[in-house]
C-alpha cells in the first residue's frame, strides 16, 4: 500500500486534530472544480446562502450531492481520498459520511463561526477526518483551526449561523463556542496558505473557523467527510445537519454502508 502521509504527518494529526498535506489531490483540481460548478448550477435540497446581507458578498455551501454529481462520485471513489483518510486515521477502514461544497465569493468579509462539526452530526468516535480541498491559492480566505481542541473535555455548543441561537432544543453540557481573537494566548491556532489541491485534514471535533474572503477572487472548497473503525451513530436531541431522514440507524451501531460505503478496506 502506498503511504500517503508520512508518520510525523500522522502523529501532527493525533496530537494537534490538523494536519496539512500538499498536492496531494492536484491532479484532481479539474475534477473538483467541474463538480463544484455543476453542483452551483443545479443546487440540492441543502443549499443555503448562509445569510450574507444583500451586496456584501455570496457565501454558498451545499451538501450530500455526492450520488446526483458524478465529479463527486467519481472524486470519492477513485482518487486517493479513502487511501488517505484511512491512513490518517490509522484506521483499517474508511467509510464516506458526506461531502461539502463551501464557495466564499471574493468581497465576502462574513467570517465562518467557530465551531465543531461533531456536535451536528449523527456520529461520534476517535476515528473521523474531515478534507478542506480548495480548488484556488489560499492566502486570505484561510481555514483556522484551534489546535488539540479535538481533546477538550467538553464539546463545544452547536449553535445556527444564521442568528446564533441553540441548535437544539433541550440544553446539554456544552462549552461555550471560543473566540480564540479575543483571547490569542489561550489557544493556538493552526492557519496555512494552501495552493489548489492542497488538504487540510482534521477530526470532526476539532475547533475551527475561517476567514471572510476580501480579496478579489473567489475560495472554492471541496470538503470530505470520512468516518474509521469505531465510529458509531449516536441520538441527538434534534434534527441534525446533515439530517439524513429515514435512516433507521439505532445508537452504537456502524453507519449503514448502504447509504455510508466503506471505501477502503471493505470485505
Amino acid at each position: 500500500m502506498q503511504m500517503l502521509v508520512s508518520p510525523q504527518q500522522c502523529d501532527d494529526f493525533q496530537r494537534d486534530g490538523a494536519v496539512l498535506i500538499k498536492g496531494v489531490f492536484k491532479d484532481w483540481v479539474p475534477v473538483i472544480e467541474a463538480g463544484i460548478a455543476r453542483n452551483m448550477a443545479e443546487p440540492g435540497e441543502y443549499a443555503s446562502e448562509n445569510a450574507v446581507v444583500a451586496g456584501q458578498g455570496r457565501f454558498f455551501d451545499d451538501y450530500c450531492n455526492w450520488q446526483r454529481i458524478p465529479e463527486f462520485e467519481q472524486m470519492i471513489r477513485n482518487s486517493p481520498a479513502s487511501a488517505l483518510a484511512a491512513q490518517i486515521m490509522r484506521s483499517e477502514t474508511a467509510q464516506f459520511f458526506h461531502d461539502h461544497v463551501l464557495v466564499k465569493a471574493g468581497g465576502t468579509a462574513k467570517p465562518t463561526p467557530w465551531h465543531q462539526d461533531s456536535p451536528y452530526y449523527f456520529v461520534e468516535g476517535e476515528q473521523t477526518v474531515s478534507f478542506w480541498i480548495p480548488v484556488d491559492p489560499v492566502n486570505q480566505a484561510s481555514l483556522r483551526l484551534i489546535a488539540g481542541s479535538h481533546r477538550w473535555s467538553k464539546p463545544v455548543r452547536p449553535v445556527s449561523w444564521a442568528d446564533n441561537s441553540d441548535f437544539y432544543e433541550q440544553s446539554n453540557d456544552w462549552m461555550e463556542v471560543p473566540d480564540p481573537d479575543a483571547s490569542p494566548d489561550q489557544f493556538d491556532v493552526l492557519e496555512w496558505q494552501m495552493e489548489p489541491g492542497d488538504a487540510v485534514l482534521f477530526d470532526f471535533r476539532t475547533v475551527h473557523g475561517a476567514r471572510g474572503n476580501v480579496s478579489n477572487n473567489n475560495r472554492r472548497v471541496l470538503s470530505l467527510r470520512w468516518v474509521g473503525d469505531d465510529a458509531r451513530y449516536v441520538q441527538r436531541d434534534g434534527r441534525t445537519s446533515p439530517p439524513f431522514p429515514g435512516h433507521d440507524m439505532q445508537a452504537g451501531q456502524r453507519l449503514r454502508e448502504d447509504w455510508f460505503p466503506v471505501l477502503y478496506g471493505a470485505n
